[in-house]
């Protein structure tokens, strides 16, 4: 899911990562034997996917499993990949389904019950709420947290401090035509971020007043593009692309890549305006590899690649138990109480909502 990844850095995240399409080749089956007698999980995911090399070196030569990874897009491709395949699936797991897509795969039946050891260690306090709506047969949970990305509104705190503007701090504040005039957001139809924006607004205003919000937003002069990141790379003034915009929908964890030579990040995130997104990962139903695949999410939740995520995918880990890196506790906490929006809800409403968000700002 590229556009949640900072892609100025993501260049230097990946030198000596295996990402798109690899297979990642350990050490033999976890007693020294030959690479060859290992077994081999493929698990889908999305294309930002990245681990240090080392750590799956020390995961396949433990275990004897090979891990195959097979990039499917951003989170709604990849949702959308294992729903139309369920019945000869492409992988044995899946990460990456974020909590604005895992209720329709729950409502197929794409992944299989499997309570993972580690969930207790925090992973569960992200559960999805009504996934017993959704096929969790009470033998199991079908998909466990594996890290926390939420998407807030960032600004560019150096340019609000220059021109002598008081920075917004929250929703009310954006629709003001001072601040949505400055505002640049991904679409919600084509981009992740900007679905959890509209379902943040949803969350924030309700059924009978994000409309009219929105409409505030586009007379302020607010700017959709297509994706995150021509939003943040090319039109927002706190980046590397140096934008004519101070305010962009982004992540939480933005401004932990904008730290300067002081230590002090020249961005922030209005962690009044975040909405909580959750990717999880779990064992596809039809795989013939299950004690193999259940390895791989348990490898998903170890503290080992927990440690990974964070300086790799620019994501918070879902265990309780591994620290953010320091820079990250001062430039990028993790927001307190964001606006999240029930499972079946968002599954129920997620179509609706953006055809009418179309028919409101593009129409």
């Amino acid at each position: 899911m590229l556009p949640r990844r900072l892609s100025q850095l993501t260049a230097v995240a990946l030198t000596g990562l295996f990402t798109t399409g690899c297979t990642l080749i350990g050490g033999g089956d976890g007693g020294g034997g030959d690479a060859s007698s290992a077994t081999t999980v493929t698990l889908a995911t999305h294309d930002s996917f990245a681990v240090p090399q080392e750590v799956l070196d020390e995961f396949e030569s433990r275990s004897g499993i090979r891990v195959k990874v097979l990039n499917q897009g951003d989170a709604g491709a990849l949702a959308n990949k294992l729903v139309l395949t369920k019945a000869n699936p492409v992988a044995d797991v899946a990460y990456g389904i974020d909590s604005t897509f895992a209720s329709r795969t729950l409502a197929e039946d794409v992944f299989a019950p499997y309570d993972a050891p580690a969930a207790a260690e925090g992973p569960q306090r992200y559960a999805l709420d009504d996934a017993g709506d959704h096929g969790a047969s009470g033998d199991g949970a079908r998909l466990t947290a594996v890290d926390v990305g939420d998407v807030c509104v960032n600004i560019d705190t150096e340019w609000f401090a220059s021109h002598d503007v008081p920075a917004p701090r929250t929703f009310a504040d954006l629709a003001r035509p001072r601040y949505s005039k400055l505002l640049v957001t991904p679409s919600p139809a084509t981009s992740s971020p900007g679905l959890a924006f509209l379902l943040a607004t949803i969350a924030e205003k309700g059924e009978n007043g994000w409309q009219d919000y929105w409409r505030n937003l586009k007379e302020g002069g607010a700017q959709v593009v297509s994706g995150w990141t021509e939003a943040y790379t090319q039109e927002f003034s706190g980046s590397s692309g140096n934008g004519p915009r101070p305010i962009v929908v982004s992540y939480a964890s933005s401004p932990a890549a904008e730290i300067g030579d002081d230590g002090t990040p020249r961005t922030k995130a209005l962690l009044e305006t975040c909405y909580r997104q959750v990717e999880y990962a779990g064992v596809l139903s039809g795989t013939e590899r299950p004690d193999a695949a259940r390895r791989v999410v348990d490898f998903l939740l170890s503290p080992e690649f927990q440690r990974t995520v964070p300086e790799n995918m620019y994501v918070y880990p879902a265990r309780s138990d591994v620290e953010l890196p320091g820079s990250w506790r001062k430039a990028a906490p993790l927001p307190d109480d964001p606006a999240q929006l029930p499972a079946a809800e968002v599954s129920e409403g997620r179509e609706q909502w953006i055809q009418q968000w179309r028919e409101l700002y593009e129409g």
